[in-house]
């Protein structure tokens, strides 16, 4: 009995490895769509970071009034990157984007002074830079002339990111439950080959929880090696893309890798665990025959 069941072990063994290959790539494919997901979510940030908006400030403001709304612009949670920009630096700033034979026509500087700064991209919104306008140019009046952001690009972004996070939401949402099917299917192909071993250690009388425990062990070692796996395949893959593509260097965040990582092992633990354990309810529900 004991020669019937080493053999049946035996003969088990290919089939993890196989069931692991299955699933390492299966988590794989999901961990490439959950990438895809998080640098469409950095790419809509850094563009909503990208927009600069401008606070323009009347010619007959002093020093000490600029110097109050910048503290006070400064002073917000969302601002990033205040500067206040100066006459003489509105010049240097047009002149490298733009053509400067216009000094050869016009003897004096006619762009004004501004307040510039970037706003963090949960508070790039339309109603949101709509209201720190109103309030600027109400408040400030004497100082600030004109709240100025490029309202079409704003509103461009957002719809877009919002589209896109829901379309690869969605995308993600089925390619979990086919991810799920694959591996339980994956799972379930590994310990059709341990159905006699589970079966005839029932038949000399071993309880459940006895025959599952070195079965569902097993299973949790095999999805952490696939995990492990998966991950290592993600990281070489996220390195090529980022070798070619120099722009996904400028959205890696290491703190959004780390859970998607997480989210793959605990996925590959999961699955394995629950797709070990309920064949194995399933072949001891068997009766001996219908296992051929």
């Amino acid at each position: 009995m004991a020669q019937f069941g080493k053999a049946s072990a035996k003969r088990g063994k290919p089939s993890y490895i196989y069931a692991i290959i299955g699933v390492a790539l299966v988590l794989f494919l999901f961990g490439i769509v959950g990438w895809i997901f998080l640098n469409i979510r950095k790419t809509g940030e850094y563009f909503k970071e990208s927009i600069q908006v401008h606070a323009w400030i009347e010619r007959g403001a002093n020093k000490k009034q600029i110097d109050t709304v910048k503290n006070y612009i400064t002073s917000l949670p969302y601002a990033k990157d205040v500067e206040y920009v100066t006459r003489e630096k509105a010049v240097e700033k047009w002149n490298t984007q733009n053509d400067t034979t216009w000094r050869k026509f016009l003897g004096n500087n006619p762009l004004p002074e501004s307040i510039d700064f970037f706003v963090k991209a949960d508070y790039m919104q339309q109603d949101s830079l709509a209201n720190l306008g109103s309030y600027l140019t109400t408040n400030y009046h004497n100082v600030i002339s004109e709240f100025q952001y490029p309202t079409d690009t704003v509103t461009y972004v957002s719809k877009f990111v919002k589209t896109a996070a829901i379309w690869i939401l969605i995308i993600a949402i089925i390619l979990s439950i086919l991810v799920i099917i694959s591996i339980d299917n994956t799972i379930r192909l590994a310990m059709y080959s341990n159905r006699f071993l589970i079966k005839t250690m029932q038949m000399v009388g071993a309880t459940r929880g006895f025959i599952a425990k070195p079965l569902n062990i097993r299973a949790i070692i095999n999805g952490l090696i696939a995990a492990g796996v998966a991950i290592v395949l993600l990281i070489g893959f996220v390195a090529f893309a980022e070798k070619f593509v120099p722009y996904f260097k400028i959205l890696h965040d290491n703190n959004s890798m780390f859970l998607l990582f997480i989210c793959i092992i605990i996925l590959g633990l999961f699955i394995s665990l629950f797709s070990t354990h309920r064949s194995i309810l399933k072949y001891l529900k068997m009766k001996l025959d219908d296992l051929y």
